[in-house]
C-alpha cells in the first residue's frame, strides 16, 4: 500500500485538552485530505479553543453571536487575484476552529467520547474546506454525510450537523 501524502498539519490548543489524542486527529486529518485529493504539502491549521473565542469568531465572520462547535475558514490567496505565489510556496487548505466546550457538551449529550466528537468535527470542517456543504439542499447534506461516514464509519451516534 502506498504511503499517504505528507501534509503540513498544525494543531494549536488555546485550552487544555488532556483527554484528546491530537496525534490521532492529525492522522485522521491527513487521511481525509488524501481521500479528497488535496495536493501533498498542503497546510491545514486546526485551533482548539473555547466557547468565548469561537463565539467571537462566529460573530465576526458569520454575524452569529453565539458559540458553535466548528468553523472552517478556507485559505485565500494574499493580495487577491493578481497575487502570484512562488511555485514552491506551500498551499494552504485553510483553518478550522473547534470549541472544546461545545464538543464536550455534544459528546455528553450523544453518549460518546470527546475524541469521537472531535474526530467528527474535524472531518466535518475539512470537508467544508474541500467544498462540501450541507445547508443548500438535502442532496448536498446527504453527500456530505456520506463522506463523513466514509472516514468515520457509521455516524448514527453522531448528530446531524
Amino acid at each position: 500500500m502506498a504511503a499517504e501524502p505528507a501534509y503540513d498539519i498544525a494543531f494549536e490548543t488555546e485550552v487544555d485538552v488532556p483527554d484528546a489524542d491530537l496525534s490521532a486527529l492529525e492522522a485522521l486529518a491527513a487521511r481525509v485530505m488524501a481521500g479528497e485529493d488535496v495536493p501533498p504539502g498542503t497546510a491545514l491549521a486546526v485551533v482548539i479553543t473555547d466557547d468565548a473565542e469561537i463565539r467571537r469568531l462566529n460573530a465576526e465572520f458569520l454575524g452569529v453571536d453565539e458559540p458553535t462547535d466548528v468553523l472552517s475558514f478556507p485559505e485565500e490567496a494574499p493580495g487577491g487575484d493578481d497575487f502570484v505565489a512562488p511555485p514552491d510556496a506551500p498551499r494552504g487548505l485553510g483553518d478550522i476552529a473547534i470549541s472544546i466546550d461545545t464538543a464536550r457538551r455534544q459528546a455528553a449529550q450523544l453518549g460518546h467520547s470527546l475524541q469521537d466528537e472531535l474526530a467528527h468535527l474535524l472531518v466535518h470542517g475539512i470537508l467544508h474546506l474541500c467544498g462540501y456543504d450541507h445547508v443548500n439542499s438535502p442532496e448536498e447534506e446527504a453527500e456530505m454525510r456520506a463522506r463523513e461516514e466514509h472516514y468515520l464509519g457509521d455516524l448514527r451516534h453522531f448528530h446531524a450537523h
